[in-house]
């Protein structure tokens, strides 16, 4: 069973950065697709970028386009979320999921991932 698990998260102000990792020591992720969510308090969980296995393929959600950058490393089973100029709005919990051999068409849909990380605080405030 593919396990993952993000690190990365933390407190920081606003306009400053993180980076978010997602791993995993057992399988490759060479033939998965992986996918950021994030959920804030009292709301859904929703997606927030995605790349495909090959690393040549993203999509990102309005809000963070420009702001966010998805990217992977295939020979060593990461894939990372570069987190620029954060807003008091990004805070939330973060997770990263796998989806095998996903295209993209849904990549924003929960059920689509069979594999979930435990999830990673990004808290933005001053």
């Amino acid at each position: 069973q593919l396990q993952l698990a993000e690190s990365g998260g933390g407190l920081v102000q606003p306009g400053e950065s993180l980076r978010l990792s997602c791993a995993t020591s057992q399988y490759t992720l060479a033939y998965y697709a992986i996918g950021w969510f994030r959920q804030a308090p009292g709301k859904e969980r929703g997606g927030v970028a995605w790349i495909n296995s090959d690393g040549d393929s993203t999509n990102y959600i309005d809000s963070v386009k420009g702001r966010f950058t998805v990217s992977r490393d295939n020979a060593k089973n990461t894939a990372d979320l570069l987190m620029n100029s954060l807003h008091p709005e990004d805070t939330a919990v973060y997770y990263c999921a796998a989806e095998l051999l996903g295209e993209g068409t849904k990549w924003h849909i929960l059920d689509e991932y069979g594999y979930w990380g435990q999830g990673t605080q990004v808290t933005v405030s001053t």
